[in-house]
């Protein structure tokens, strides 16, 4: 067994909390133990021997009030120099935050119904659910109550404490316009079949260095079935799944060396104890990857309105005042995305200019443009794993590109990360740069340059595909140049409604290789 094993046998990992108190009083924390934090939704960050931590909060069902956010703000505040982040799994996440502060931001989360078990570690993350359960009209139904039982049943339950690696779960009920799924080790999508709304259900999906798309299961269940059905597929995980190698662990590799046919097998025969109905596909979107943004209406004709926060990134006094906006014009809730985004729902139509004036005045403005479709990770400022800047270098190739671009008439993904470890989904966005470092060439020994790998029209919607890994790479401060060459290559010489992905497989890729791309002579012109 790995380390990790050895350690997750040697102390059940969520009693962790129960030594948080004592590493706190101490001012320290038992090496040995560290990597059960996890647990608890803290790490250590980068650089680890300065002893700061990060840790993630989990948004259950992707809702919380506006007192909740500003108890967020807080924290961030006070505890962590001001930086709070806005993950792609619907979470919160704090920097620089010492082993004396996690007892008390603790006890502040608690107070308004947020917590940080499961958060991270080897049991079930954050449960995805739709940020437009019970607004969006194209929904089949409400997915929030499941969700909650979802989240209840499974995240930070003892039985699931112990899985050979993290386990996932998506839940939507407006497939056609998200995509999420296909990334999930369980990814539930809601659709009717003969009148009758029930879920498709995916497995082993998942990305990291080697990449895999979800299968469908091939059933079709009823919603009161769903919490049950995703116990099982957990339970069959935590038995089955791979533990000698964690680069093998996850759900993806069990799929792949049982078959999807035989794993349904297992979960009817050992865990359920009966078999399930067989059923289609749910529809799948036409843009897949990034959030419904902007002005949006709901069912009851009020309005959802969908944030661009630029790479997640936010502060304080902003989310203070987005909690004021939620009071002012919504119902006092904010929702979280899974693409870093946020949203004030409940919006009356005669108030979305004064609330839209405000946000412009918070940079927030809800723009349907590459700002809110880009997402990157935390990077070398705090990644342990990164090997390349991310979010100022992202945030300021959305500066840059964002107006000149606006006029984009289909959504664009751009998806970076700053490893191989696919945090920010590079495999499946229009153009993903997934950080390396090569050997410098001004020739000093042991200095190494940025840059970034090209990964080319993947989708979670449309093609259901992993994007190409072009050859060459791109230097980081040659990244916004690369990026402004290929869109404005797609926007000259696209079809009307064609998507980047349609775009890619009919010019080829050979158009988009760095080397293509970047050449130096002024008359170039991409084909």
């Amino acid at each position: 067994m790995s380390d990790i094993e050895l350690l997750k046998k040697s102390l059940p990992p969520f009693e962790i909390f129960d030594l948080i108190p004592q590493y706190a009083a101490a001012g320290a924390i038992n090496p040995e133990k560290m990597d059960l934090l996890k647990w608890a939704g803290v790490y250590p960050q980068r650089p680890q021997e300065d002893g700061y931590l990060m840790m993630r909060v989990k948004v259950p069902t992707a809702e919380l009030s506006s007192a909740a956010l500003r108890v967020v703000a807080g924290i961030a505040e006070d505890y962590g120099r001001g930086l709070l982040d806005v993950t792609d799994r619907q979470a919160f996440q704090f920097h620089w935050l010492r082993i004396e502060n996690i007892p008390a931001i603790l006890e502040r989360l608690e107070t308004v119904g947020l917590h940080t078990r499961g958060a991270c570690g080897d049991t079930v993350r954050a449960v995805i659910a739709s940020p437009l359960a019970g607004l969006d009209a194209r929904e089949r139904l409400d997915v929030r109550p499941l969700a909650a039982a979802m989240e209840g049943s499974l995240s930070g339950n003892k039985d699931f404490e112990d899985l050979p690696r993290k386990f996932k779960i998506s839940i939507t009920a407006t497939p056609e316009l998200e995509g999420i799924h296909l990334i999930n080790d369980i990814g539930f999508l809601a659709h009717e079949v003969g009148g009758e709304v029930g879920f498709d259900v995916w497995v082993g999906g998942g990305l990291g260095a080697v990449a895999h798309l979800a299968k469908r299961l091939g059933v079709f269940i009823r919603p009161e079935q769903v919490v049950e059905v995703g116990r099982a597929i957990a339970g069959a995980y935590r038995d089955h799944g791979y533990r000698l190698n964690r680069k093998k662990a996850r759900l993806k590799y069990l799929i792949k060396d049982l078959g999807v046919e035989k794993f349904r097998e297992i979960v009817e025969t050992q865990y359920l104890g009966y078999a399930l109905q067989d059923g289609p596909a749910a529809p799948v979107a036409r843009f897949g990857g990034s959030d419904v943004l902007g002005i949006n209406p709901q069912r009851d004709g009020l309005n959802y309105v969908v944030l661009s926060t630029t790479v997640g990134r936010i502060n304080p006094e902003k989310a203070r005042a987005l909690a004021d906006l939620a009071d002012k014009y919504g119902k006092g809730v904010v929702r979280t995305t899974a693409f870093q985004n946020m949203m004030i729902p409940h919006v009356k139509t005669g108030d979305l200019d004064a609330l839209t004036h405000e946000l412009r005045a918070l940079d927030l403005a809800p723009k349907a443009t590459l700002r809110g479709t880009t997402i990157a990770c935390t990077g070398t400022q705090f990644c342990r794993l990164a090997l390349t800047e991310t979010k100022a270098r992202v945030a300021g190739l959305i500066d840059e590109l964002e107006v000149k671009h606006s006029d984009l008439d289909v959504p664009f993904v751009i998806n970076l990360t700053g490893c191989s470890n696919a945090c920010t989904r590079y495999q499946v966005a229009d153009l993903g740069f997934m950080g390396a470092q090569r050997a410098s060439k001004e020739g000093e020994e042991g200095a190494f340059d940025e840059v970034y790998n090209v990964h080319l029209a993947g989708s979670i919607g449309q093609a259901e595909r992993v994007g190409a890994k072009l050859r060459g790479v791109v230097p980081a401060d040659r990244l916004t140049e690369y990026t402004d060459k290929v869109l404005s290559d797609f926007k000259a010489n696209k079809a009307a409604a064609e998507s980047f992905v349609e775009y890619a497989d009919r010019v080829g890729q050979a158009n988009f290789l760095p080397d293509h791309v970047l050449a130096t002579e002024p008359e170039l012109v991409l084909a």
